[in-house]
């Protein structure tokens, strides 16, 4: 699994998360974020990353911090090798070929 395909997953994650505790429909959260509900359904399914003025509508039609739609990922600097993304919390992704956590 590719670094940033992981990412756009658990923002999708978070996404859903977020919608369903708002208790509206992807159809209703794109009206709310002048987005098609397509575009809503390509997020929560980890399809693509959003742009910073559409994380923006998000998080302000679900009425919540832009970081909670961030949570669980997080940006490791590089030392001697580049950096790379994972994922903070319970469920770690693996880092491919290395069987260790993409954790800090």
């Amino acid at each position: 699994m590719r670094d940033s395909h992981a990412v756009a997953q658990r923002f999708g994650e978070n996404l859903i998360r977020a919608r369903r505790r708002a208790g509206i429909s992807q159809e209703e959260l794109g009206i709310r974020a002048s987005l098609h509900r397509t575009q809503i359904g390509l997020l929560e399914r980890g399809g693509r990353l959003p742009r910073i003025d559409t994380l923006a509508k998000l998080a302000g039609a679900l009425e919540v911090p832009v970081g909670e739609l961030f949570e669980g990922i997080a940006w490791r600097p590089g030392h001697a090798r580049v950096g790379g993304w994972g994922q903070t919390g319970p469920n770690p992704v693996k880092t491919k070929g290395t069987g260790r956590p993409n954790t800090p």
